[in-house]
């Protein structure tokens, strides 16, 4: 026996820790990272992975930027826990936009989104804990409970309901071990929004029961026809002493390479998080809190013309979604995501394969149409594909109509 090898008195060395080894690679990133690589060697491949607005960050947030390049009180380190100026105006604009009154003390600036969501659970989860969580879900939010010691609760909605989950569902997996409800409205990736009534009695059941609630807003702005955006503790204050919002500039302000986002919460928990963050990342960079101040203190003018452009983009990805046979999209009423079932192209024959589950469709769909959509699968809900309207007219249409012709050659 040489020296490298295990014995059962040394058994093999574990490389990778058990916690970080079960998390699963992003998806989406890893659909679109797929995409671009593909394109990168010469193949038309057309991306409906990523969920990144195809406009540039607005210039007055990119003139804010640069001029805190040539300052130097920025080229040092800042309070882990956020620039106070940014603080004040994420807590200004939360009240404009949201009617809900908090004090900058409540506010955590994170490197984007996901660290938000991350160090919210690891504030308050202990080993056990249970999240409820209404499926389909972002690939993020299982698995930041996870590693924070919860264990995530899938909840799942449906095309028949607009993949909208209800009290009785929710109440129907509540046991003694639950602790957060996690609540999402604008949806990704269903683009489902809920009314101001159902997030009022929503709120107001994970009151009754002494629950925790948070609620990912980073899609706020992003609502269509007569769909309207309702904050949670805004409209149920009762719940305020016990709700966690997070939120972003990445998705209403074309920044999502700029990575800040922010918690919304009871001091105590922002303190904990900010005690978790000063030991992970320290302050965000100080550059992308400038254009973060710009971005929230700013008019919403930018703001609209995106939106105007993912509204047309929606209806003419659900119109040639629902013409092909075997695909049944429901009409998304926020953020820029389609979320058809295509339970009825499964098992037919494409192109001499049968693909039996959504990830071997995507995949059929990626070889022969070189278009690339993320499977239900990686949002908990086998059956599904995602698509992103956020990318240009043209390819949407192009990307599309290659679906249209290819699956419509599936055969029984």
């Amino acid at each position: 026996m040489t020296a490298a090898t295990p014995s059962a008195q040394f058994p093999a060395e574990r490389r990778v820790s058990a916690r970080v080894g079960a998390i699963s690679e992003s998806a989406t990133l890893a659909v679109d990272a797929k995409a671009k690589a593909l394109k990168a060697a010469g193949r038309p491949v057309i991306g409906f992975g990523a969920g990144e607005p195809d406009f540039p960050t607005p210039g007055y947030i990119v003139d804010a930027a640069a001029d805190a390049c040539r300052d130097p009180k920025y080229h040092r380190y800042t309070p882990a826990g956020g620039l106070p100026e940014l603080k004040a105006a994420i807590a200004a604009k939360t009240l404009r936009d949201s009617g809900y009154e908090v004090d900058p003390a409540q506010i955590l600036v994170t490197n984007g989104g996901k660290q938000a969501i991350y160090e919210s659970f690891a504030a308050i989860l202990d080993p056990g804990d249970e999240v409820i969580v209404p499926a389909p879900y972002w690939t993020t939010y299982p698995e930041s409970i996870r590693l924070a010691g919860g264990v995530p609760v899938e909840v799942v909605a449906d095309e028949t309901t607009g993949y909208r989950v209800s009290v009785e569902q929710l109440e129907a997996a509540r046991t003694e071990r639950t602790k957060v409800a996690l609540f999402v409205s604008p949806s990704n990736p269903t683009g489902a929004v809920y009314t101001p009534a159902q997030v009022k009695e929503i709120g107001r059941w994970a009151a009754e029961h002494g629950l925790w609630v948070m609620t990912d807003e980073i899609y706020e702005h992003l609502v269509y026809g007569d769909a309207q955006f309702t904050s949670l503790p805004a409209v149920v204050p009762e719940l305020r002493d016990k709700c966690i919002v997070v939120n972003g500039v990445a998705k209403t302000y074309a920044m999502t390479g700029w990575r800040v986002g922010w918690v919304i919460g009871p001091k105590d928990v922002v303190k904990a998080a900010t005690n978790l963050q000063s030991h992970a990342t320290s302050n965000v960079a100080n550059v992308s809190q400038v254009a973060a101040i710009a971005a929230v203190s700013g008019d919403l003018d930018a703001v609209a013309e995106m939106r105007e452009a993912f509204d047309r983009r929606r209806r003419t990805i659900v119109r040639m979604l629902n013409e092909i046979e075997g695909v049944e999209c429901p009409e998304p009423e926020g953020a820029f995501y389609a979320y058809p079932s295509v339970k009825g192209l499964l098992g037919k024959e494409i192109r001499g394969k049968r693909p039996s589950t959504t990830v071997e469709l995507a995949e059929v769909i990626l070889e022969e149409a070189e278009v690339a959509v993320v499977p239900g699968e990686a949002f908990g809900t086998p059956g599904y594909l995602r698509l992103s309207y956020a990318l240009g007219d043209e390819d949407l249409v192009e990307g599309v109509s290659r679906m249209q012709k290819l699956l419509g050659e599936a055969r029984d």
